[in-house]
């Protein structure tokens, strides 16, 4: 069939997928080429040489991979870009000056978006093979695509300053999958770059995780720390982490676009109150078990209790809220030694010298946190100002 016969099926094939997308609460819907951005292989590459990516090992393992849709999948001819709103309803950087309560971040408010987002997909993904007499494969994050350039060649946004996607109608809250797909559709145009000189995001990185516009240092990002890290957070940004215990919105916070936004309509990605900002000394109490009660069906859940433990001992330890004290001190007896380890910077933070001396003689050393202990006795800075 000749490239004018297959137009019109193309514009219907588009036209069944955009309502077909709307019926199933996706929020917007844009396709690209699958060498639609060259460059973001090249960039990739480059982030991986400087050492950026942390101990994200996956990262360059999957390079290959990751660099072209067509080395994923080599019969993809279209990619499906897909976008769900999340914004919130409240302001995500009310809760840092609350510091005695823990900063979630929008994303992990509720349910885990990979599983909603996903489930819609394959709905959507099965009913367009079905018409097109196509196939598809469906990917939320669960494989090496690089869905920020892709979404940002298909015109969804465009990839601002802090290296994350902006939306002229969504800001900087829209969940990306995608689908690929054999059938030839015909590709959208991509948005322009609409930061101009505006420097909000960067500005903002509490940690300044950006070595320059539209680069990131995951090493220095809060939400690298909080959740991808598997060890002890390096001591020089337990400070500047605050009260923020999975996750950092600032950088998207901030963004000057978000007048545009609106709340996400979804109801599993709508806030719960339990999570907008609950009390540091109610997570203070979970063990394994009762952490894996309080956050079943949330992404929180894959990143472990020890892990999510030691976030909320670092935000207590800046919270300057000595009714802590007692909480981070009976944690210094946790079987997990990087509990422990944190468990020692807070209690240095929050208690007077003697007692802290006094906690020290009680539990004694052991080989896996004695530099915290000497840390702690030799910088002293329980009584320094906290960073909110």
């Amino acid at each position: 069939m000749g490239g004018g016969a297959a137009r019109p099926d193309r514009s219907r094939l588009r036209a069944f997928l955009d309502a077909a997308a709307r019926d199933a609460g996706i929020d917007v819907l844009r396709v690209t080429r699958p060498d639609a951005a060259p460059q973001a292989a090249m960039r990739l590459a480059e982030f991986v040489r400087q050492g950026r990516h942390g101990t994200m090992d996956w990262i360059p393992e999957t390079m290959d991979r990751r660099g072209s849709p067509s080395r994923l999948w080599g019969e993809v001819r279209s990619v499906v870009m897909l976008g769900m709103n999340y914004g919130p309803e409240h302001d995500p950087l009310a809760v840092l000056k609350r510091r005695s309560r823990a900063a979630i971040s929008v994303y992990a408010q509720n349910r885990d978006y990979h599983d909603v987002m996903k489930g819609k997909l394959k709905i959507l993904a099965g009913q367009f093979a079905a018409k097109a007499g196509a196939d598809v494969k469906v990917f939320v994050d669960t494989a090496p695509v690089m869905e920020k350039p892709l979404a940002a060649a298909a015109g969804l946004g465009w990839q601002g300053k802090h290296t994350n996607l902006v939306s002229r109608d969504f800001g900087s809250w829209l969940f990306l999958g995608s689908i690929f797909t054999t059938a030839e559709l015909d590709a959208d145009e991509p948005d322009r770059d609409h930061c101009g000189s505006c420097r909000a995001c960067l500005d903002i990185c509490p940690t300044d995780a950006f070595p320059a516009p539209y680069q990131l240092d995951a090493r220095r990002c809060i939400s690298y720390l909080t959740i991808e890290h598997k060890g002890p957070i390096p001591h020089e940004y337990r400070a500047l982490i605050g009260n923020r215990i999975y996750g950092c919105d600032d950088c998207l916070a901030a963004c000057p676009w978000n007048k545009f936004a609106r709340t996400a309509s979804e109801a599993k990605l709508a806030a719960r109150d339990d999570r907008r900002a609950p009390p540091l000394a109610d997570l203070l109490t979970l063990d394994d078990a009762g952490f894996r009660e309080a956050f079943s069906g949330s992404p929180i859940k894959r990143i472990g209790r020890d892990r999510f433990i030691r976030n909320a001992l670092i935000a207590a330890g800046n919270s300057g809220d000595a009714a802590l004290g007692p909480l981070c001190a009976a944690l210094l007896a946790d079987p997990s030694p990087l509990v422990r380890g944190a468990a020692i910077w807070a209690v240095a933070r929050l208690l007077e010298p003697d007692e802290l001396r006094r906690l020290h003689a009680k539990q004694g050393d052991d080989a896996e946190t004695a530099d915290e202990w000497r840390e702690a006795f030799e910088t002293n800075d329980h009584h320094e100002d906290v960073h909110a």
